[in-house]
């Protein structure tokens, strides 16, 4: 391989990545420094590959709004307080990568101006232009929208060529692989076998604008050191979820 296969991508990272493996085989809670310092490594290797590079991050191991509602919170006062999770982790991701030497910037979808910009699309542009790397924190900003739908939306809004979904299963397959054995994982799928199959890529409203806006997702283990450049330098790993350009 000659060089990176994009220009510019999205990364989808969940917050339960950051809480690293917990005793219990339940997902972590907190940050993990080891674990950040990992990403924020390969986060700088990619962009001194020449990739432009957005994140969005969740905020599951601070807080999952879809949780406190399913617990008796009302929704939207649950939803608002896993945005502000969100915050929290794209902040420790921005002082983790600033420590290796990677310029960023946090850009909110709430207005949270004494901890990081407020999120404005040209801004972003700029940001990504200038070699900085964008952390899109706070999700849309709206509640009842998943960080995945946020994701979408913002590889939409800044042109990038393809999401990085980083999760902790190497790829997508036909049915759960921790409880089938003989679960069959996917090199390449189109969006519409991904729904005829009900296969949980992303939830229904992101999956439907990366497919209305032929985004490709390339579904991967981000834990294992290494993925995300080889993600990016074209190589075969993970599941490649893409479909062929409308006709016009």
């Amino acid at each position: 391989m000659t060089g990176p296969a994009y220009r510019r991508v999205l990364l989808k990272l969940s917050g339960e990545m950051l809480a690293g493996e917990s005793t219990t085989g339940d997902a972590g809670f907190g940050i993990t420094p080891e674990v950040l310092f990992r990403f924020a490594r390969e986060v700088k290797e990619v962009h001194d590959a020449g990739v432009q590079m957005g994140i969005v991050i969740g905020g599951g191991n601070i807080f999952r709004g879809i949780a406190g509602s399913e617990r008796g919170m009302e929704r939207a006062h649950a939803d608002y307080m896993g945005m502000l999770a969100t915050v929290i982790n794209a902040l420790a991701l921005q002082d983790a990568l600033e420590q290796v030497g990677c310029y960023t910037r946090v850009m909110s979808a709430l207005r949270i101006e004494q901890v990081c910009e407020p999120y404005i699309r040209r801004r972003a542009m700029a940001h990504l232009n200038k070699g900085r790397v964008v952390i899109f924190a706070a999700g849309t900003g709206n509640p009842y929208f998943s960080t995945d739908t946020a994701a979408t939306l913002r590889a939409a809004e800044i042109g990038a060529e393809i999401i990085l979904k980083g999760t902790k299963v190497d790829g997508v397959y036909d049915k759960d692989p921790k409880k089938h054995k003989d679960a069959v994982r996917f090199e390449r799928i189109s969006h519409i076998e991904a729904l005829k199959r009900e296969l949980k890529v992303a939830d229904t409203t992101a999956f439907s604008l990366s497919m209305e806006n032929n985004l490709p997702i390339i579904v991967f283990d981000i834990s294992q050191p290494g993925n995300l450049m080889r993600v990016v330098n074209g190589e075969a790993v993970g599941t490649i979820v893409i479909s062929p350009p409308k006709e016009h």
